[in-house]
């Protein structure tokens, strides 16, 4: 493909195009990106990694979730992260990884603390985050 004077190479795979190279962020990646990060960064990480995810072959997605992201210094995200895992497992038909299984909350949390998302977020929270302590409405997570 050309693009004005430099030659810019596009690989077609199943019908798909990505530039050369492209390989999709995995949830261990984005954990170690959320290290630190303030709340509007971790969102707009999560949608991108979502967005990925949402792109790659059905087949290839449990590679991103396979490897147990690292801390990202708040319990509260390290617990959604693997409740996203699960989360997104679950709708590919497949079981969480196992290092998700291990992060559970003691309280609940809500990360959209409103009254009106918080009353959301009880009634539509994935079973996957609910059963975690993490009440987030399953639209949110619908951001790619």
């Amino acid at each position: 493909m050309r693009s004005g004077c430099c030659t810019t190479v596009v690989l077609v795979a199943d019908g798909v195009l990505s530039p050369p190279g492209y390989q999709a962020m995995s949830l261990a990646q984005l954990g170690a990106l959320l290290k630190g990060a303030d709340e509007p960064r971790f969102w707009r990480l999560v949608a991108e990694f979502l967005e990925e995810y949402r792109w790659e072959p059905a087949d290839e997605r449990h590679h991103l979730l396979a490897s147990a992201p690292p801390g990202t210094g708040d319990e509260h995200w390290d617990v959604f992260l693997a409740a996203l895992a699960e989360h997104l497992a679950a709708r590919d038909g497949r079981a969480a990884p196992s290092w998700a299984n291990k992060r559970t909350l003691r309280r609940f949390w809500f990360p959209f603390n409103s009254p009106a998302a918080r009353t959301d977020a009880l009634v539509h929270a994935p079973a996957a985050f609910r059963r975690r302590g993490v009440y987030v409405a399953a639209q949110e997570l619908n951001v790619a």
